[in-house]
């Protein structure tokens, strides 16, 4: 790894986030490349003073991912924005309007809006993320404090060697932010209508009921696993997990796959699957969940397979002094009152959680993941100037 710095300077001009978006979208860092965006905003980092850290990390996932962990100052309090450069690939090409990683603007003035890959998920957030540092250096110089990104190249993908990796490196190197505030797309159709205090928790089933292959003229002869599958799933599917609690809904179950491979019609299998995931709140956990999906299977009895994958346990930040000084920020900025939300999927939220309050608040996510996924050049603004009276707001209230 590297460590890249120098001191901010007077003369250092102030960070236009639609250049920094547009410069980071020409980066095609489809999950787990970078492709160069890391290298953008590490040039867009030092003249501002930050320290910057490469830290490639490999193992146990397939690929060697690149990391970016960046820091201005050394002391309290440590206000942390984090985010990540890798989008999903754009599919056809052609289908776009322009090429997902050119980085145009399309239309003028009020609709003007940047087009490309990452540009709501999460590029433009990331360039209005280092937009307010640059503005707050320019209205009042250093804080008293410190300000750092933590930005990773794994969250499109199986985030093994992402955020979930860094934190280790962070907790080695005696570095613990007291807040951290998560770019996301946050918003569903306009700037200012919801904030992330949470997320539910994601686990991934595969069932595998086994039984003994025969004819299907001679049936006592086989042991046929699929009544027994169907008698489990039916077991599922109709099961209330709970009502919800305050800040969370109902958590679900939903099936997603039923197999057997066969490919003829006188033949009973050996073998049944199905593939299930449940998003559940804080009152259940993976483990919890585990002994709930056991205890019904065992029920129906016979030799089964249960293989479960944690994507993240559920987490909240309770309301409290942090949201509530991101929402006020959001209020004056837009006139709107965000939510307090804790819906959708993922996010690497789920892992910053073990390090700090974390809140999640970023631009309208209306298009991300799509063809001409897009932000307008206002909102990007309007962000830059949200994360700016944050980043103002919670330094004020910790005596800078």
């Amino acid at each position: 790894m590297t460590a890249l710095s120098c001191q901010t300077s007077a003369q250092t001009a102030p960070v236009d986030p639609v250049a920094l978006a547009q410069a980071l979208i020409r980066c095609p860092s489809v999950t787990p490349a970078n492709a160069g965006a890391l290298d953008v905003l590490a040039a867009a980092l030092t003249p501002l003073g930050f320290v910057c850290h490469r830290v490639p990390i490999h193992g146990p996932g397939p690929e060697t991912v690149d990391n970016l962990y960046a820091r201005l100052g050394t002391a309290a309090p440590y206000f942390c924005f984090a985010g990540h450069t890798d989008v999903v690939a754009p599919g056809d090409p052609g289908a776009w309007s322009q090429d997902p990683f050119g980085g145009g603007i399309q239309g003028e003035g009020g609709e003007a809006r940047l087009v490309g890959r990452g540009a709501v998920d999460m590029k433009g957030a990331i360039a209005a993320f280092v937009a307010a540092v640059s503005g707050l250096l320019a209205r009042s110089g250093p804080p008293q404090g410190s300000i750092g990104l933590l930005i990773t190249g794994d969250e499109e993908g199986e985030a093994i060697n992402g955020t979930r990796a860094l934190l280790p490196w962070l907790a080695q190197r005696g570095e613990r932010p007291d807040v951290c505030l998560v770019g996301e797309p946050t918003n569903p159709r306009r700037l200012g209508e919801a904030m992330k205090i949470g997320r539910r928790g994601s686990l991934n089933g595969r069932l595998v009921v086994h039984g003994v292959q025969g004819h299907v003229a001679y049936p006592h002869l086989a042991d046929n696993p699929l009544p027994r599958l169907v008698r489990m799933l039916d077991s599922l599917i109709d099961c209330l997990l709970d009502e919800g609690t305050a800040h969370f809904p109902p958590s679900t179950l939903t099936l997603t796959s039923v197999d057997v491979g066969n490919a003829v019609t006188n033949l009973s299998p050996a073998m049944a699957s199905a593939a299930f995931n449940i998003r559940f709140n804080p009152l259940h956990t993976a483990q919890s969940l585990e002994a709930w999906l056991r205890r019904r299977f065992d029920a129906v009895g016979g030799a089964y397979r249960l293989d479960l994958t944690l994507a993240g346990e559920a987490f909240l930040t309770e309301p409290g002094p942090f949201s509530t000084l991101v929402a006020d920020a959001v209020a004056r900025v837009t006139g709107l009152r965000p939510d307090l939300s804790t819906s959708g999927g993922t996010s690497d939220a789920r892992f910053l959680k073990d390090l700090c309050p974390v809140v999640e608040f970023g631009l309208v996510g209306e298009t991300m993941h799509k063809v001409d996924e897009a932000v307008t050049v206002a909102d990007l603004h309007r962000l830059t100037e949200i994360y700016g009276m944050v980043l103002g707001d919670f330094f004020a209230g910790n005596g800078s």
